[in-house]
């Protein structure tokens, strides 16, 4: 298990977003080895393309509307709606409208701090 952590209390106003191409930025908003929480901002129209990754992934739309697959079923959710994405289970998110989603992961995305 990562042994990084991020400080205990992170302010927006201190945190960059990480530019994702595509109509995608990401804003880490705190992980130690066993769960991160991040911000997903999504312009109108753009994909968060299928893709898996061992990590239990849960959600909730912070704002905007999206069309999220899970394993094949599609379900579009607005602000304050939630899922939950199993490890290992094939998904992808199309951004209705722009809006922002808030994941957490469960373990810490490794990957994400490369």
């Amino acid at each position: 298990m990562a042994d990084r952590q991020s400080d205990v209390f992170i302010l927006d106003r201190n945190s960059d977003w990480q530019d994702l191409g595509g109509g995608i930025r990401r804003k880490l908003l705190g992980y130690n080895g066993a769960v991160m929480m991040a911000r997903i901002e999504f312009q109108a129209g753009a994909v968060g393309t299928e893709h898996s990754h061992p990590h239990i992934q849960c959600s909730m739309v912070e704002s905007g509307v999206f069309d999220i697959t899970i394993n094949g079923k599609t379900e579009r959710l607005r602000t304050g709606d939630g899922f939950l994405v199993p490890a290992d289970a094939l998904h992808s998110a199309v951004a209705v409208e722009a809006g922002v989603l808030l994941d957490t992961f469960a373990p810490m995305r490794e990957d994400f701090l490369a």
